[in-house]
């Protein structure tokens, strides 16, 4: 912590601009309000096609585009110990106090945060998704998050339902974990200037068409609501393996003038597509908290949603009506929104997003974590490996291997090049020159 009791924090995930999503929108707009509560913060993600190297975005927020390419959903191939040289390089050249990383999808995530604590530095965790218990994919993702958090300072999870969870699969101490929502620019999330005619009813889907996100869900229930609202018509913005099954639905019902496939749709024209509709319709399956759900209320959407994961603690009752993940169920609630449309008034709706989620408010609460995590005691690795050992009989043992080699990969670095040999980047304040949505391009002091 510097002088001032302002930290530098590292912001670690595969998942970042240019692409969007959940995690892509917690990162940036938490960044922005770390910054401009007087924080230094810095972004390190893959390489993005020929994004790679340096960039500068809004604010003077700098991003280290490591030239590792996607291996698989935009994640890093695992190799372990090759990100060290390169982690090891950002963290002494920027001075950063803190590594914070967010995702258990995210391979380089979860490096970072192995390499960080093994140089002793702070290290702070957000788990933004929820996962089972009984799948091959999940016991292999628990052990995984097990062998993260083994030793994280603090750890955030986006809902009370996404707490519970990573609790239960990370063997994580509770009191280690806090919970902080997301939030949504209400700047960029407006209702339409002129409230919509209730002649058609647009209910509108914006959602990767995937198994997880509830498309097969959608594929039975949009026929139905169909049959029996005949004024009802679909816009479904989003793309996928699932989109195949959606037009196939379309074209058997006939439904071609009802349902308006938009395909993927850009982050920056989403709000112009919430604001032709009068209800959202959130299909997932499983969900830690969702976003989406905050742009459509933020734009005056009464929105429909399945009861699942962190959802029910999103929205106040008279902002969402819950369906069971089930096409009836579902059903009876769209009809349900429906005839409650008379009562939503969408600035009135807006107004409230406005008071209830709030970036900078997520900004203040995480800079409380950062502080929490500071004040942890300093540990040798000696200290540190009876954590690991803990994570079971053959996982503990071989969760304490790699990170002993990877303590002696760091001695070896050390020794072929010293941290007094290492840059270190001078600050330079580009918050009053920036302007625009994003500034980029590489930095002349950088390589």
């Amino acid at each position: 912590m510097s002088q001032q009791g302002k930290h530098r924090i590292l912001m670690v995930s595969d998942f970042f601009y240019p692409n969007f999503g959940g995690v892509e929108n917690h990162i940036y707009f938490l960044s922005q309000c770390l910054i401009k509560l007087g924080h230094k913060v810095v972004v390190m993600t893959h390489a993005y096609n020929n994004r790679s190297g340096v960039r500068y975005m809004t604010g003077g927020l700098k991003v280290y585009y490591v030239p590792w390419k996607p291996f698989l959903m935009q994640n890093t191939l695992p190799t372990f110990y090759a990100t060290l040289p390169i982690v090891r390089t950002i963290l002494i050249r920027e001075r950063i106090s803190i590594v914070h990383g967010h995702q258990a999808f995210s391979t380089l995530c979860h490096e970072a945060l192995m390499h960080a604590r093994t140089m002793g530095y702070k290290v702070v965790f957000t788990d933004h998704s929820l996962y089972g218990f009984a799948d091959v994919g999940s016991i292999h993702m628990n052990k995984v998050l097990q062998f993260t958090l083994a030793d994280v300072s603090q750890a955030i999870c986006v809902s009370h339902t996404s707490k519970e969870n990573t609790v239960l699969r990370s063997g994580l101490p509770p009191e280690k974990v806090f919970v902080i929502p997301n939030a949504v620019d209400t700047a960029m999330f407006k209702p339409a200037p002129k409230r919509l005619s209730s002649d058609e009813i647009v209910i509108v889907v914006i959602s990767r068409l995937v198994y997880r996100k509830g498309a097969d869900l959608l594929v039975e229930v949009i026929p139905e609501v169909c049959s029996l609202h005949p004024n009802v018509r679909f816009i479904i913005g989003g793309d996928g393996p699932k989109r195949v099954r959606l037009e196939e639905m379309r074209e058997k019902h006939s439904l071609q003038d009802r349902v308006d496939m938009l395909g993927a749709v850009p982050h920056a024209k989403v709000q112009s597509v919430l604001v032709t509709g009068h209800i959202f319709l959130n299909s997932s399956l499983t969900e830690a908290f969702c976003i989406a759900i905050l742009e459509a209320a933020s734009c005056g959407l009464l929105t429909v949603s399945t009861r699942v994961g962190g959802v029910p603690e999103v929205l106040p009752d008279d902002m969402i009506v819950l369906a069971e993940p089930d096409p009836t169920d579902m059903v009876t609630a769209i009809t349900k929104a429906i005839d409650l449309l008379p009562q939503i008034d969408p600035q009135a709706m807006h107004n409230r997003m406005k008071k209830l989620y709030s970036w900078h408010d997520v900004a203040k609460r995480t800079e409380i974590v950062y502080d929490r995590a500071f004040k942890c005691s300093n540990q040798n690795l000696l200290e540190h490996l009876p954590r690991y050992l803990s994570c079971g009989a053959w996982a503990g043992k071989l969760f304490c291997m790699v990170m002993i080699i990877n303590f002696l990969f760091w001695g070896f670095l050390q020794l072929w090049q010293p941290d007094k040999d290492i840059e270190v980047v001078p600050d330079i304040d580009l918050t009053s020159s920036q302007s625009g949505e994003h500034v980029e391009g590489p930095c002349a002091n950088d390589s």
